[in-house]
């Protein structure tokens, strides 16, 4: 019987409206896409079928995002760490960039989004780096959200290049350790030039961040989710902004 009424009431909190102030939305939203394999595994379907459906949410995500004004918007597609898994997975994610802008590149371009992409690309297939370097060409000029995917990304080889390089010009008297500055180090970072992330989005009911964006992630608001990504959609995005939106951000001050 208590659960029958727990249900009827996360039914009845679902139908209730979430609202949104126009005036304080987040400018930068960073997702941690998690789930799609466990999305796969419940409905007895291969973990790839799970990536497909994950692809699809990233194009709602998008199209939320945009509508609510978000002005940077960056997807965690391919960590560093992601190499371990199977081969025939890990081909197939690789060919999942080159599937996504072929369906949805030009509907982008129509709604003004910029691509950007972080990662190393060097040891991404030849093929992975075509689509997104095409897609980065294709999308440099325009001025509306910017879509950014962290792909082959992890945070610490990032900082550990940025210290090196750093260190590098030191040695070659082009920098002197006194002129290091967080600032310095922001515009050093594979996400130089875009804001930090004011709010995280993690799906599938993790709560670690998985060495993703450590030092621009240092004072966002978190918010996780039991949502698999391949159900994430707009109301779930409304849900984050709202719960942004009730929170103070007081970087350390009282305020």
């Amino acid at each position: 019987m208590i659960k029958r009424v727990q249900a009827w009431l996360n039914r009845e909190d679902r139908q209730t409206p979430v609202e949104i102030s126009p005036d304080n939305i987040p400018r930068h939203v960073a997702i941690i896409m998690d789930g799609n394999g466990r999305w796969a595994k419940r409905r007895g379907l291969p973990r790839i079928v799970g990536h497909q459906n994950g692809m699809k949410a990233v194009k709602r995500a998008t199209i939320a995002a945009d509508e609510l004004g978000i002005q940077y918007l960056t997807m965690y597609a391919f960590s560093t760490e992601n190499w371990k898994r199977p081969k025939e997975e890990v081909d197939f994610l690789m060919r999942l960039p080159e599937e996504f802008l072929a369906l949805e590149l030009d509907d982008l371009i129509a709604k003004n989004v910029q691509v950007k992409v972080m990662g190393d690309a060097e040891a991404l297939p030849s093929f992975t780096r075509k689509a997104m370097e095409e897609a980065v060409s294709r999308t440099e000029h325009n001025t509306g959200l910017i879509l950014n995917f962290a792909l082959n990304y992890g945070a610490r080889k990032e900082l550990e290049d940025c210290m090196r390089a750093m260190g590098e010009d030191i040695q070659a008297g082009l920098l002197s350790p006194e002129h290091i500055t967080a600032d310095l180090i922001d515009s050093r970072l594979l996400s130089g030039g875009l804001p930090d992330p004011d709010l995280l989005i993690r799906t599938s009911g993790e709560m670690r961040l998985s060495n993703f964006m450590l030092w621009q992630l240092a004072y966002s608001e978190l918010w996780f989710t039991d949502v698999l990504w391949p159900e994430f959609n707009k109301e779930h995005l409304l849900e984050a902004v709202a719960e942004y939106q009730r929170r103070s951000r007081r970087y350390g001050g009282l305020k």
